[in-house]
C-alpha cells in the first residue's frame, strides 16, 4: 500500500511540473537554461542594432566590448581623449585609437592575457557611436544635421543627408577640417554651381570625420525706386552682380525714369553710406560700361518728375484739343 501511494505522489508531482513548465510558471529541469547575457536586455539590443560599421575608432567613440563568460568585463566603453579604454581589473589602459573594431578585439584579448585576467578570452567589439567621425552640416540647407563619416562619404553625400541646398543659399560651400600636416584648421571654399555641375569631380571632397560644412546665406542686394518689382534679391553667383543684372531681377525700369541712378554703399569705419552716381541711361544705351554692385548695396532708381509732369499735362491737353476741334467742326 505504501509503495503504491509513493508511486502515485511521484507521478502526480511530475505531471504538475510538466504542466507548470508548459505554462511558464516553473522552469523545467529538463529544459536548457538560457543565460541572460548583456545582449538579451532591450537597451543593449537596441545599441547593437545601431552598430555603425568597421571604421577606425578615435577619441570620444563609444565601444561595446563583449567577453564571453565574463559579465564584469562585458559593457560599453567610451574612448578617452588620449585614445584609450580602461578595463576593470586591468592595471593599465588599452590604446585603441586608430584601430578597427576587429583590431580592438585582438588588442583587448592580448591585454587580458598579458594582465593574467583570463587565460583564453573570446572578445568581440562593436562601435555604438562614432563621435570622433562626426560631420556637421549647417547653414542654408533644408535640414541641418550631424552625421557620421562611415564608409566612403563625400561632400555631395553630406549635403544630400541635409535634404539639399536651400533657395536662400549663397554661391559657395565652406568646408572646415583639420587635414593639414601641422594639425591647424583648413578652410576650403567650393562653388555650389561648379559642385552641382559635376564638371570638376575634385570639388566633391572626400570626408573623413571632424569636418564642418557650412552653407552661408546669400548676401542681399536692395533695388528700390522706379522699377517694376522693387525688393531684396539674393546674390547667388560668385563675383556679385551688376546694374543691368539688378534691373533684370527687378523686371526693368518703369517709364519716366531719370537718366542717373544712385548706389548707396556701406564703407568700413563710416557711419553713413557712400553715394555713388550711376549713369543709368548711358549704361542701358551701351554708351557706358556696366557697373559692378557689391553685396549689401542699395540701388535707387529715381523717377524724373519733370518728364512725368509734362506727360500729365500733355495727357490732359490732348483730349481737350480733340474735343475743341470736334466742336468747331460741328459749329461750322
Amino acid at each position: 500500500m505504501r509503495r503504491i501511494l509513493l508511486t502515485f505522489l511521484f507521478c502526480w508531482a511530475g505531471s504538475f511540473e510538466t504542466v507548470a513548465s508548459a505554462q511558464g510558471v516553473l522552469p523545467s529541469p529538463l529544459a536548457p537554461t538560457a543565460s541572460a547575457g548583456p545582449s538579451d536586455t532591450p537597451a543593449t539590443t537596441e545599441l547593437w542594432a545601431n552598430n555603425l560599421g568597421d571604421e577606425p575608432v578615435g577619441p570620444g567613440d563609444l565601444l561595446y566590448v563583449a567577453v564571453t563568460g565574463a559579465s564584469e568585463l562585458t559593457r560599453s566603453y567610451r574612448v578617452s581623449p588620449d585614445g584609450a579604454i580602461t578595463l576593470p581589473m586591468a592595471k593599465s589602459s588599452v590604446m585603441v585609437a586608430g584601430q578597427t573594431p576587429a583590431a580592438v578585439a585582438r588588442t583587448v584579448t592580448a591585454d587580458l592575457v598579458q594582465e593574467r585576467i583570463l587565460v583564453a578570452p573570446i572578445v568581440s567589439v562593436e562601435v555604438l557611436d562614432y563621435r570622433s567621425r562626426r560631420i556637421s552640416v549647417v547653414g542654408a540647407v533644408h535640414s541641418p544635421t550631424v552625421i557620421e563619416a562611415v564608409g566612403e562619404l563625400k561632400l555631395l553625400d553630406a549635403i544630400a543627408r541635409a535634404q539639399g541646398i536651400a533657395p536662400e543659399a549663397g554661391p559657395e560651400v565652406i568646408v572646415s577640417r583639420n587635414d593639414s600636416a601641422d594639425g591647424k584648421p583648413e578652410t576650403v571654399r567650393v562653388s555650389i554651381k561648379e559642385l552641382l555641375s559635376g564638371n570638376n569631380p575634385e570639388l566633391n571632397l572626400a570626408l573623413h570625420g571632424g569636418e564642418e560644412i557650412r552653407v552661408p546665406e546669400a548676401p542681399k542686394l536692395f533695388v528700390v525706386g522706379n522699377v517694376r518689382t522693387p525688393g531684396t534679391y539674393p546674390l547667388n553667383e560668385m563675383g556679385g552682380t551688376t546694374v543691368l543684372k539688378a534691373l533684370a531681377m527687378s523686371q526693368g525700369v518703369l517709364p519716366f525714369t531719370s537718366k542717373n541712378a544712385y548706389v548707396y554703399r556701406e564703407v568700413a569705419g563710416a557711419t553713413a553710406r557712400q553715394q555713388i552716381t550711376v549713369p543709368l541711361r548711358q549704361i542701358m544705351q551701351r554708351n557706358a560700361p556696366d557697373m559692378a554692385l557689391a553685396p549689401g548695396d542699395i540701388l535707387y532708381i529715381p523717377e524724373n518728375g519733370k518728364l512725368h509732369a509734362s506727360a500729365d499735362v500733355l495727357g490732359k491737353i490732348a483730349p481737350f484739343g480733340t474735343s475743341t476741334a470736334s466742336g468747331l467742326i460741328i459749329w461750322h
